[in-house]
């Protein structure tokens, strides 16, 4: 795709701009640090990646650059800060200017509701007995895995929520 690409929040249109699968990298968009994850072509599980210390956008955009060509990326989800009564405030705001400016990259992106997607990372964290500062430094790369294996299920039927 080029300049102006998908961007959504229903993975049917994401899914339609990817007919044939391909890895996806998501994005947990934090003040200081962005998450990251991947899942695998066949969009059946998503793995935690690095976190990256967030910083002026061109230098964001360089290094997600590299993540998506080195793991030859062909879709890109950004967790996207819903209140829990389904209203959008300021982040969430962030979250879709951030989608628009990383659009530049020519992928399909899908903004996915991101409720619950920390507690739950790190819930698998604390069952996984991860002290308390290694659960600090792993959480938001976490919180992007909990966000990607959401959208997958989503894209391959698995729940099915915002198809």
């Amino acid at each position: 795709m080029a300049d102006g690409a998908l961007i959504t929040d229903q993975a049917g249109a994401f899914a339609a701009a990817l007919p044939e699968g391909g890895a996806l990298l998501a994005l947990d968009l934090g003040t200081q640090t962005i998450g990251t994850a991947f899942c695998d072509a066949g969009w059946r599980f998503s793995s935690p990646g690095k976190t990256l210390k967030r910083g002026k956008f061109g230098v964001d955009k360089a290094l997600l650059a590299g993540l998506v060509q080195t793991r030859s990326v062909l879709g890109i989800v950004i967790g996207l800060p819903i209140n829990m009564d389904g209203s959008e405030g300021p982040r969430s705001q962030s979250s879709r200017a951030y989608a628009r400016n990383l659009s530049v990259l020519g992928l399909p992106i899908l903004l996915w509701d991101e409720r619950w997607s920390t507690a739950s990372a790190e819930g698998a964290l604390i069952a996984q007995d991860i002290s308390r500062a290694k659960r600090a430094a792993r959480i938001d790369a976490a919180a992007a895995a909990v966000i990607l294996q959401a959208a997958i299920d989503a894209l391959t039927g698995g729940f099915g929520a915002n198809v």
